[in-house]
């Protein structure tokens, strides 16, 4: 029988889960990521299993669900603490998703207290004063504030949480973190005390995070981005080892699915469409109809460009671009039309012989995990900070997968991707 698990977590969306099992595997956990809640036992021993739910822009009932149904598989397969994970930007609306969640799984975990930091230094995102940073800007300059399904408009994180939580919401500052793990026990003793039940953490780099790890040694909750994942192994007694991330050897056709439309994603199909490589553009306003023939048409473009290298199939846009489609077909509508036609594409160019595939955007991945049937994901190489290769195995046979947070990766993330699997010889 498995051991326990040292670490259970439970994740927004895919990308995320992804996002977080790359920073575990690179401190030395071995990690298995779901996709949502197995309906069996773990059959691997493992020391993380990061539970990817697609819980993020849902109803916040059914996302505090499907969060209580994660976390009572994780304690059935003895995590010895449980992780909520939520993307560095914070994503969220007035309602949730990300209060409700945590004041569910605190009440389920019979606890009083935890943290709340979407900190993740390595992709820019810092927290100072509670105020959450993209790069030199505040989030809500960042262009998250024209988020199609999330808008932030507010960087001050005690506030946005405060809105979404009946309990109370206090602040770690920065101060504290510098001082280390004591004098971060000490002030959440203070703001239990004061009624504090949920503290924004400030983070502004990763020895902030590396001092932050300790003081969370035997909590039995903590929330976060995927930052914090950097300082918890040294809780286990694990140190980082580069065995955790090798992967099988890549073969097949190559291709990206883009469905993001955050400035990252822009810029790297702009980066992809200037060298050249074929990409072909998906119109939401012309899924009205049957995006089953849009589908068709993909494939057989796909099928005439495929042997000669990535190919590009996208619907990112700009958010003027976005906003026009959403006055017309309406938000939920036109964002569903688009991850059906994007999933079934995927699933195509599988069967097409694609084995090495680039997923850009959280509900992208999505719902493109789910066309493909994918079950569980092994952690592989890093790409870019937060995005690392996956492989997997689908009824079409196996495939080396990246699922990309829109936010994340350099300009030429597309293009330069696949010189990080190795090839068959």
């Amino acid at each position: 029988m498995p051991k326990p698990l040292l670490l259970g977590c439970i994740a927004d969306d895919f990308t995320g889960a992804t996002d977080l099992a790359n920073n575990l595997v690179r401190a030395g956990m071995r990690v298995v990521q779901t996709i949502g809640v197995p309906n069996a036992p773990l059959s691997a021993e493992v020391d993380a299993v990061v539970v990817a739910l697609k819980s993020r822009t849902i109803a916040p009932q059914d996302a505090v669900d499907q969060s209580l149904q994660a976390l009572q598989w994780l304690q059935g397969q003895g995590a010895e603490q449980i992780y909520f994970k939520y993307c560095s930007t914070f994503d969220s609306t007035a309602q949730g998703n990300i209060g409700p969640v945590t004041e569910a799984l605190m009440q389920a975990l019979q606890t009083d207290f935890t943290i709340a930091t979407p900190a993740f230094p390595d992709n820019g995102r810092t927290v100072f004063k509670g105020y959450l940073f993209v790069g030199d800007v505040l989030l809500n300059e960042s262009g998250m504030q024209h988020h199609p399904l999330t808008p932030m408009v507010d960087a001050n994180l005690v506030r946005v949480m405060q809105a979404q939580c009946k309990s109370k919401v206090g602040l770690l500052s920065h101060k504290t973190i510098a001082q280390g793990a004591t004098a971060i026990q000490e002030d959440i003793a203070n703001l239990k005390q004061q009624g504090v039940r949920i503290a924004i953490v400030d983070a502004v780099s990763n020895d902030d995070l590396m001092r932050l790890g300790p003081a969370l040694k035997g909590m039995p909750l903590l929330t976060a981005g995927s930052g914090v994942a950097i300082g918890l192994p040294q809780n286990f007694g694990l140190t980082p080892t580069p065995q955790a991330s090798v992967l099988p050897k890549a073969s097949g056709l190559q291709a990206v699915v883009s469905g993001s439309c955050s400035q990252a994603t822009n810029r790297q199909v702009a980066h992809f469409k200037a060298t050249g490589r074929p990409a072909f553009l998906i119109d939401p306003l012309n899924l009205k109809g049957s995006w089953q023939d849009l589908v068709k048409e993909v494939l057989a473009w796909a099928q005439g460009h495929l042997a000669s290298g990535p190919v590009l199939v996208y619907s990112t846009a700009t958010p003027e671009s976005v906003q026009a489609v959403q006055s017309q077909l309406g938000v939920e509508a036109a964002g569903h039309q688009v991850e059906q036609a994007l999933a079934a594409i995927a699933r195509g160019l599988v069967e097409l012989g694609v084995q090495q595939m680039v997923v850009a955007g959280g509900e992208t991945s999505g719902a493109c995990v789910q066309a493909l049937a994918i079950e569980q994901l092994q952690i592989g190489p890093q790409i870019d900070p937060g995005v690392p290769w996956c492989h997997a195995h689908t009824p079409m046979g196996s495939v080396h997968i990246t699922l990309k947070s829109g936010n994340f990766g350099t300009d030429d993330f597309f293009t330069k991707a696949f010189s990080f699997l190795s090839p068959h010889p």
